[in-house]
């Protein structure tokens, strides 16, 4: 019996019925079509969303690499989340806030963020992150389900402003177990905030699986808070475009929040900190891994031949190029004043930081080292 099985046995409730998820590209890389989700994508189009994942799942490998070779302090990584994060970050509008949990790589490059401002933070020599406002992409939130609410309140102040503007807000399954959450869908519902709640749910929540936390599938929670929820295939990079740019769509248009449940799977682990072989079967991972996004889409391409070989190998050759120079970055990336924080408190001079930063700096002068980092 396996981790999941046994979890569900445990818990006395059977699995729940799971909904035929909106798709318009098969495993197999068949292109479908569905009645009320569709959209027409050209040849480039479709190469330049394979470029996206393949620089995303590249950009993910260095970061585990890194912190196993103890230049960042934790990576979580994206594996098998590509055209979920793909396909609902080029849905995005440049008008529109995106506001992330924190293994959202993939939709912080299709919003032009620098990568090394991701792995400033991971590798603990940022007091900030990067300016949300620059691409409208807010800062990564550790705090589980946190970044729902923020999301919420920022669309009911934009629909106040008159912002012709939607807020997107990601977060994973396990968060959907939190009350910030629900307090989030509650607010949107009753104000009509122009939200779109993606929820990519990986199947995992650390070692929880979904069936333990939800009686139902996650999209129909938003039954109960009176607006719309969709199950779209996670791993299907068109219809999480199409399903995505629909529902920013509405919410532009006044229409209210969306819930989406992009139902995929977690390739790697929770984190770098995290042993997933210790919850869950060999097997199942297995099986994911012949649904993989990027072969998806890979055999799409193939079979029309609109990329050949060639292709296939620039991408990787480009990719690696990226790969090689981000790690040279990250290991010449120096250290940051440990004075600075106090200057990034308040937007004015405020007289109890003043008085902060002149105790920190009468400790720091006690160490030995002092002249060294004195600014």
């Amino acid at each position: 019996m396996s981790a999941k099985d046994a979890g569900t046995k445990r818990a006395g409730n059977p699995r729940p019925t799971r909904p035929e998820p909106v798709q318009l590209l098969t495993p197999g890389g068949e292109r479908v079509h569905h009645p009320d989700y569709d959209i027409d994508v050209t040849p480039g189009e479709l190469r330049d969303l394979y470029r996206a994942m393949a620089r995303a799942r590249r950009v993910d490998a260095e970061g585990v690499t890194l912190q196993r070779q103890g230049e960042l302090g934790l990576w979580p990584s994206l594996l098998g989340q590509e055209a979920a994060q793909i396909g609902s970050g080029h849905a995005v509008g440049d008008q529109d806030h995106v506001f992330p949990s924190y293994r959202d790589h993939g939709v912080a490059l299709s919003r032009g963020l620098d990568p090394l401002d991701i792995f400033r933070m991971f590798r603990g020599v940022t007091h900030g992150g990067w300016d949300p406002a620059e691409k409208r992409f807010h800062l990564y939130t550790l705090v589980i389900g946190s970044q729902v609410l923020h999301a919420t309140g920022y669309a009911m102040g934009a629909a106040q402003d008159g912002e012709n503007a939607a807020v997107i807000a990601y977060f994973g399954d396990g968060a959907t177990s939190q009350g910030d959450v629900s307090e989030a869908f509650n607010f949107a519902a009753v104000y009509q905030a122009p939200v779109v709640f993606f929820c990519q749910n990986n199947q995992w929540a650390i070692s929880e699986p979904t069936e333990r936390q939800s009686r139902v599938p996650l999209h129909r929670r938003a039954d109960g808070f009176g607006f719309p929820g969709i199950r779209v295939d996670g791993n299907d990079v068109l219809a999480c475009l199409a399903v995505t740019r629909t529902a920013l769509d509405r919410a532009r248009q006044g229409q209210g929040p969306t819930l989406i449940e992009a139902f995929t799977y977690r390739m790697g682990a929770h984190t770098t900190s995290d042993d997933p072989t210790r919850y869950r079967d060999a097997g199942e991972v297995a099986e994911w891994a012949r649904k993989d996004p990027i072969a998806r889409l890979r055999s799409h391409l193939a079979a029309h031949d609109w990329a050949d070989d060639t292709f296939f190998a620039a991408v990787d050759e480009e990719n690696e190029q990226f790969a090689t120079e981000i790690r040279a970055d990250v290991r010449a990336m120096p250290e940051p004043d440990l004075d600075e924080i106090f200057g990034l408190t308040y937007g004015d001079a405020h007289s109890l930081v003043a008085e902060e930063r002149a105790e920190f700096r009468a400790y720091r002068s006690t160490f030995a080292d002092a002249a060294n980092t004195e600014s």
